[in-house]
């Protein structure tokens, strides 16, 4: 069961490779979703059926989504079967949306009125950069202005458009990612998901990075950089629903994932990253001696694990930059993007809108 709040549920398909042509250096679908076998309609009728079953018996938002490969790409007899199926369960009032991935190549008129036929919500394209250097050392096989044509036409017949990107690609840089979010914000996307590029075996990558000819992002890098995209995107109300990729039972490090940037918990290391970044501002200027005194955090619940971080680690760090004695902090009903501080008797407060901007401009993101 994928989970994505708590009255949203997503059940994935996986396709690998299916109506894909290209081999990008960084992919290899089958062990990225661990299938080896085609996908069949009664496959999809199947897993769909199971996951109903999984699901509770209250108010929810049932998603069918088809991920991996290039789903328009697929023979449009198939298309229309495997589509078939989430229609039908759809017609019922069984689920309520349809979401598939693709490539920017394989949008035209002729597929996007076969996907409203079986009545597609969704289409998320697999972007992963807008500089075409990226693109072309990456073997994606299609240009950045395929990217924008393709946008503009999902919207126009009425589609959501959701937008992939990666970072740590061969020829990337953090300014290439940060020009790549910046055109996607222009677009004006539903959603927006960002994977950190990870070596994954059997892949060209891997015999880059074997050959010393490929240096994948550190963790440290990967989540610098998402923190930075991370931060514009929701500055600019851009619904990020992903940040890395999800853990499997092979997708990890030391079995497919041979090297970069993965973590089981990405999103949550650079959600804790950007609470340490704004907090940090706040407090270099808070009082000229900390030593010794208690720094004392108010916040919505939902704020308390990102800024405390992963096993206390933003905590420890404010504690060893100011030499304070402790901190401690405390659930309050207040809206979640506000934080009040607080040593002895002086307070601010800190409002996260307010200082993602103030960041981003010091930064010269924004």
């Amino acid at each position: 069961m994928r989970k994505v709040s708590k009255d949203y549920f997503i059940i994935p398909i996986f396709v690998p490779h299916l109506g894909c042509p290209h081999d990008c250096v960084f992919c290899n679908q089958r062990r990225i979703t661990g299938l080896d076998t085609d996908v069949t309609p009664k496959y999809v009728e199947n897993t769909i059926n199971e996951y109903l079953a999984t699901f509770p018996k209250r108010e929810i938002k049932i998603e069918v989504a088809f991920y991996g490969g290039s789903f328009t790409g697929i023979d449009k007899k198939v298309q229309g079967e495997l589509l078939s199926i989430p229609l039908n369960y759809k017609n019922q009032g069984l689920i309520d949306g349809i979401r598939l991935s693709t490539r920017p190549d394989y949008i035209d008129e002729e597929i996007l009125n076969l996907l409203k036929k079986y009545k597609v919500d969704t289409i998320e394209l697999g972007v992963q950069s807008l500089k075409d250097e990226v693109l072309s050392k990456s073997g994606r096989g299609h240009s950045s202005q395929q990217v924008y044509m393709a946008s503009k036409l999902i919207k126009e017949y009425g589609f959501n458009l959701g937008l992939q990107m990666m970072v740590g690609l061969i020829g990337d840089t953090k300014e290439k990612s940060i020009f790549t979010a910046k055109e996607f914000i222009r677009l004006e996307p539903y959603c927006v998901r960002i994977y950190p590029t990870l070596v994954i075996k059997d892949t060209y990558l891997e015999k880059m990075y074997n050959a010393k000819t490929y240096a994948p992002l550190s963790l440290a890098e990967g989540v610098d950089i998402a923190t930075d995209l991370l931060m514009l995107f929701q500055h600019n109300h851009i619904n990020v629903i992903r940040v890395g990729l999800q853990p499997t039972d092979n997708i990890r490090l030391g079995k497919d994932v041979v090297a970069g940037p993965f973590h089981p918990s990405f999103r949550q290391l650079v959600e804790s990253n950007i609470y340490k970044i704004l907090l940090t501002n706040y407090l270099d200027g808070f009082l000229e001696d900390t030593t010794n005194k208690i720094l004392i955090i108010e916040t919505n619940r939902k704020n308390i694990s990102n800024i405390a971080g992963q096993k206390s680690t933003n905590l420890n760090y404010f504690k060893n930059r100011y030499k304070l004695k402790d901190i401690k902090i405390y659930e309050k009903d207040i809206p979640v993007e506000i934080i009040n501080l607080t040593i002895e008797d002086v307070s601010i407060r800190v409002d996260r809108k307010k200082a993602t901007e103030e960041y981003l401009i010091r930064k010269s993101i924004l």
